[in-house]
């Protein structure tokens, strides 16, 4: 990332579109860099949540723990992908688990000064409620979609 600044991709990444100058400045100032080995674990079901991500490259998987056998992939996101909400929804743990799956390098955002913020500024989190409220719907459709496909027993309506 290098070539660019935090604020400079924040600011042309879809997501953010339409925020404030002065919005994406503290959105920029809140974020870091990370990298992610291959199968490293970004963030465990039921951990405490303070932060959400943007992928810069690599690939996240998202994942639930099975009650038997290897945990059930819901989602493969790749660059550009906007990753976790649990930060700003009581009572701040994880519903899934992250997972690297080839080396990843992510923009952290401190979910905790964010959330401060929305409190402190209930347009602007208005504003990334509703950004975030889409991005839930979005994934939830397709984890219940990958679960009803993958542990449906046969004629399971």
């Amino acid at each position: 990332m290098a070539e660019k600044s935090i604020e400079q991709v924040i600011s042309e990444h879809p997501f953010f579109a339409g925020l404030s100058d002065r919005s994406l400045e503290f959105l920029a100032a809140c974020a870091t860099e990370r990298e992610l080995a291959e199968d490293e674990v970004l963030f465990r079901y039921g951990a405490s949540a303070d932060a959400f991500y943007l992928v810069l490259s690599g690939r996240i998987t998202v994942e639930v723990s099975a009650i038997q056998g290897p945990p059930l992939e819901l989602q493969n996101l790749g660059p550009d992908a906007i990753l976790g909400w649990s930060w700003l929804i009581p009572p701040y743990t994880w519903h899934f688990q992250a997972r690297a799956e080839e080396p990843a390098e992510l923009l952290v955002f401190d979910g905790d000064a964010v959330l401060r913020h929305c409190e402190n500024d209930p347009a602007f989190g208005y504003d990334l409620f509703k950004r975030f409220s889409g991005l839930m719907s979005e994934r939830l459709a397709a984890a219940r979609e990958k679960m009803m496909n993958e542990w449906s027993p046969p004629g399971f309506a």
